[in-house]
């Protein structure tokens, strides 16, 4: 059997959230402070749909993504699944279809994990579905690690083996199929080698 996990990117490796709103309170932006938790940029800041998605194609285009910091402890745990056990990595992200940015964050993911972790990377357009980018692991029971819930219940109902990282936006998510994680740690005790 391949030793594949497959992993989203923003909010499961990296701290996208974190550096989204550095970026958007360094060009006036506040946040809704009823709506701190929302997944949706456009709730979180009061703003139009158009102008979120006008504003995170741009952050996502940026050059922040060569700078992005990891999430919690998941620069630990990948180098201990990929050197200690044998996986590699295939990331599938919906960050955007130019090419440039797509080199600065896999620019980004090999400083902080190295080169040899992830042998795939797989770019959707800036919030685009992953139905198309799954397919090809369809029934394949690989593990899938996301922080949306759409992407985890797609990856269930594709015959993935759907995990969530947790965050605000997605803690009160309950399905029995789809276990969640604050960390890393706790995911790979819970699924890998607990």
């Amino acid at each position: 059997m391949n030793k594949i996990i497959l992993t989203d990117c923003d909010g499961v490796l990296l701290n996208w959230e974190g550096a989204f709103t550095d970026w958007m309170t360094s060009r006036g932006y506040a946040v809704d402070e009823n709506n701190r938790r929302e997944y949706n940029m456009g709730k979180r800041y009061g703003i139009s749909s158009e102008e979120k998605d006008r504003i995170v194609r741009a952050f996502n285009e940026s050059a922040w993504m060569k700078y992005l910091n990891p999430l919690r402890d998941a620069v630990y745990y990948v180098d201990l699944l990929h050197r200690k056990h044998g996986y590699t990595f295939h990331m599938c992200t919906s960050l955007t279809t130019d090419e440039y940015a797509q080199k600065l964050r896999i620019e980004n993911i090999e400083r902080l994990f190295g080169k040899t972790a992830f042998t795939k990377y797989i770019f959707c357009d800036t919030g685009a579905d992953k139905d198309e980018a799954l397919e090809p692991y369809r029934d394949s029971g690989y593990l899938w690690v996301e922080d949306k819930v759409e992407n985890a219940e797609l990856g269930l109902q594709m015959g993935l083996d759907s995990v969530l990282i947790s965050h605000p936006w997605n803690i009160n998510h309950n399905n029995d199929h789809i276990p969640k994680y604050r960390y890393w740690k706790e995911l790979y005790e819970g699924e890998m080698f607990g």
